[in-house]
């Protein structure tokens, strides 16, 4: 997968770098600020009891 995306990137290496970094920050973005949030509340995590 990784190659694959490397192949479809535009440029020398140095715009393939900077761009696979872009990819990596805007997915690591989406991660913590959209799907992280939106899950938090459904695992049970805070549901704890002890007996």
């Amino acid at each position: 997968m990784y190659s694959w995306i490397w192949r479809h990137l535009p440029g020398p290496v140095a715009s393939k770098a900077v761009l696979a970094l872009l990819l990596v920050a805007a997915v690591a973005a989406l991660l913590l600020f959209v799907v992280f949030p939106w899950v938090e509340p459904r695992l049970p995590f805070n549901d704890v009891t002890v007996d």
